[in-house]
């Protein structure tokens, strides 16, 4: 059969036309005889992996602090005045009582004498008045008042014995009359007396004794006052320790009430830290903390002293001191520590290295990778308990025969195949990054532009 084709493209596009036309069987062919690929599987993760075990974790509470002295005293003075001389020096070693330093004190040691006089002078005054005056007007009164007694008793009788020979008719009236007003007059002066002894018995005796007592004590302040304003010269040290402030010198005039001297009792030292109050419910008093100290390179052993009864208003943390020794002064005062103490102790936990917990971005908790048995991972949500640096003890989502991937897991997908590897001693890669650096003794280092 002949096929007749009619176009009116120019020649050169027939031809190519033409050509196209028979090599597209061709590209056919060649495309139905090739086979397609198989897609190449990705290689797996190197991860390293660990089984939860079993064992006791103590629960660590954390927390930063400030070392202060056990004890610590800002030494004042009570008076302005002159310091007269220094005993001690920064950094000296002092005893409970030692004197420390000496004020300017004549005018007080002149106001001291003087005050010691009067209190003499009182306790003289005192004594006569007990032991003198009071009793030499007590007995004129009572002398008077049994002269006054016995001739009020003698004109009485005068005027008895008138009266009887008055009535017999022996004497005349007016000698009656005359013996009744001698013993009015000494009823009356009998009176008098027996009323003057009996005030000073009660009142003149105790008012004398009242104001001699009251003078004698006024002078005893007084010199009590001015023996105690001597003494506030004299400055002593209310405890032991070490002097660590002497701000002014000798001659400076020291302000009532400005410290010139601080002693701080180191040989124990103090740090206070704020815990939450869940943490704080288990712990007692001696339980042992572990203090990190800067310049130290091992922990410093301290026990908890005390642990406050209150919350702290502000914050809603309870305070707890941790005591630690310093006999030999190596610590500080003001020292910033960082503070662990031992809480409280779970044993027969279940426990996984704390470096294999992730945060779930799914559920907000927490998790771990778990490798299934065909070598792939899977996620597992997990309700952890006590957390250390190095252990976190697993209270459900994990069992005991369980891979859990510890390093190289993260941001690792479900399913992601990956294969166990063996821990890599810390340093390694260094050491090994370090020696493909380093050329070989001896070689010749490449130029600039030459392949190595």
């Amino acid at each position: 059969m002949t096929i007749a084709l009619h176009t009116t493209a120019a020649p050169s596009k027939r031809r190519g036309t033409t050509l196209l036309l028979l090599s597209l069987p061709l590209l056919f062919a060649l495309h139905g005889c090739k086979k397609t690929a198989p897609e190449e599987e990705k290689p797996a993760v190197a991860v390293e992996a660990a089984h939860p075990e079993t064992g006791s974790i103590t629960e660590d509470i954390v927390g930063d602090a400030t070392l202060t002295p056990v004890a610590q005293a800002a030494i004042a003075s009570k008076v302005s005045a002159p310091i007269k001389q220094f005993f001690v020096q920064r950094g000296s070693h002092v005893l409970a009582g030692q004197l420390v330093a000496k004020l300017e004190n004549q005018d007080l040691e002149g106001a001291a004498v003087d005050s010691e006089g009067s209190y003499t002078a009182a306790k003289g005054s005192y004594t006569i008045a007990t032991q003198s005056t009071v009793p030499d007007d007590q007995t004129k009164a009572r002398l008077d008042t049994e002269q006054a007694k016995a001739t009020y008793d003698l004109d009485k009788s005068i005027f008895d014995a008138r009266t009887q020979l008055f009535k017999q008719g022996a004497i005349p009236g007016r000698d009656v009359d005359t013996a009744r007003s001698t013993m009015m007059q000494a009823q009356a002066a009998y009176e008098i007396a027996k009323q003057h002894y009996e005030s000073l018995q009660k009142a003149s005796h105790e008012g004398a004794l009242e104001t001699a007592k009251g003078t004698l004590e006024s002078a005893k302040g007084k010199y009590l006052q001015a023996q105690a304003m001597l003494s506030y010269t004299n400055l002593r040290s209310p405890i032991s320790g070490v002097v660590t402030e002497r701000p002014l010198f000798p001659g400076d005039t020291a302000a009532a009430g400005t410290p010139i001297l601080t002693v701080m009792d180191t040989s124990s030292l103090i740090a206070k830290l704020h815990v939450a109050q869940a943490l704080v419910q288990q712990l007692q008093i001696g339980a042992e903390a572990k203090l990190t100290v800067p310049g130290i390179d091992d922990p410093v052993s301290a026990k908890v002293s005390l642990i406050s009864p209150a919350l702290d208003p502000g914050s809603t943390t309870v305070e707890v001191w941790l005591k630690v020794a310093n006999a030999k002064g190596k610590l500080k005062a003001g020292t910033s520590v960082h503070a662990v103490i031992e809480g409280r102790e779970v044993k027969d936990a279940l426990l996984i290295p704390t470096e294999a917990v992730q945060r779930s971005a799914e559920s907000g908790g927490k998790m771990v990778i778990v490798i299934t048995a065909d070598g792939k991972t899977k996620k597992k949500d997990v309700t952890v308990g006590i957390s250390t640096k190095e252990k976190t003890q697993i209270l459900e989502g994990l069992s005991a025969d369980d891979t859990i991937i510890v390093a190289g897991a993260f941001g690792m997908d479900d399913g992601t195949k990956v294969k166990i590897e063996a821990a890599k001693p810390e340093g390694d890669d260094k050491g090994k990054a370090d020696d493909d650096e380093k050329p070989a003794a001896g070689a010749k280092k490449p130029a600039a532009g030459e392949k190595d």
